[in-house]
């Protein structure tokens, strides 16, 4: 996906294992199939993860999200738990982490996920201090990626309706900023960072987004998870007003056209739901 991914394999995945914690050294590493476009990630026998940054940005995100993780107050979902923090070694150039396993699937794109909005405001509610969001920031701090990402995804052979696309960024744009309290937010709600069980939200991944600033970005799942049918409901329950609605639909249409010219040829997961997003928006009309 990156020019300057680090190779990976179950192989090297089991020597930084074996030389760093003995105490898993018998257990088998297994690939798991993923949309993650920042770690690789390994199932460590039954009851662990191995997360390992596939470029040197993405190393400081082990850090983060310890530290981040630390600070979440009681959540109606499980998190992950970082069980050991790993070194450089055995040609890997950057820290890595081992998770505790959580159960769950993926969520899938038009399926309502029941306990989202839950989630969202017990998360909003955190009080304890923590890091600026990475995500968080005003909408204007995007503004030239996500225009210079329509113009790039107006030419390829995507249905892409650049017009319709920059009306709803104009209308994002002209929302009153945030001007309440940072809030606590997780940044990244993706449908493969959360995990269900019989249609109820149970766990949430990947928090090195994680922190304080603009609530609006975790509305995206509003575009991202949720239909015209379901998405009503999702907004009654965590009743934004209607700036942060507004700049919520931004920051989905800021991060898919982003994404869909970046990994529409490297990533079939991340590029199909930026097309979910994009249909949902009303500014993609079909799918390749």
């Amino acid at each position: 996906m990156h020019a300057d991914e680090h190779a990976m394999d179950t192989e090297l995945v089991e020597r930084l294992v074996r030389g760093q914690f003995p105490q898993w050294a018998d257990l088998p590493a297994t690939p798991l199939a993923s949309g993650g476009t920042v770690n690789a990630v390994y199932r460590l026998g039954t009851e662990l993860t191995v997360r390992l940054p596939l470029t040197e940005g993405g190393a400081s995100d082990i850090t983060k999200e310890r530290r981040v993780l630390g600070a979440l107050g009681e959540l109606p979902v499980a998190v992950p738990a970082v069980v050991a923090v790993g070194e450089p070694a055995e040609g890997y150039p950057w820290p890595w982490a081992v998770h505790g396993w959580l159960d769950g699937s993926p969520a899938l794109e038009g399926r309502a996920a029941a306990g989202l909005a839950e989630f969202v405001l017990a998360l909003r509610a955190n009080r304890a201090a923590g890091p600026p969001a990475r995500r968080g920031r005003p909408l204007s701090t995007v503004d030239e990626a996500a225009r210079a990402a329509i113009g790039e995804l107006s030419r390829t052979d995507e249905p892409f309706d650049p017009g319709a696309a920059l009306a709803v960024w104009a209308e994002a744009l002209d929302a009153p900023p945030w001007t309440g309290p940072p809030c606590w937010l997780h940044g990244d709600l993706m449908p493969s960072n959360l995990l269900l069980r019989d249609g109820r939200l149970t766990g949430v991944l990947d928090w090195a987004t994680a922190g304080v600033g603009d609530p609006a970005i975790d509305l995206i799942p509003a575009w991202n998870l949720l239909t015209a049918d379901t998405r009503p409901a999702f907004r009654d329950a965590v009743a934004p007003d209607d700036a942060t609605w507004a700049r919520g639909r931004g920051r989905a249409l800021a991060m898919a056209v982003i994404q869909l010219p970046y990994y529409r040829h490297t990533n079939a997961v991340i590029s199909a739901n930026a097309r979910y997003v994009l249909a949902e928006l009303g500014v993609l009309t079909g799918s390749r």
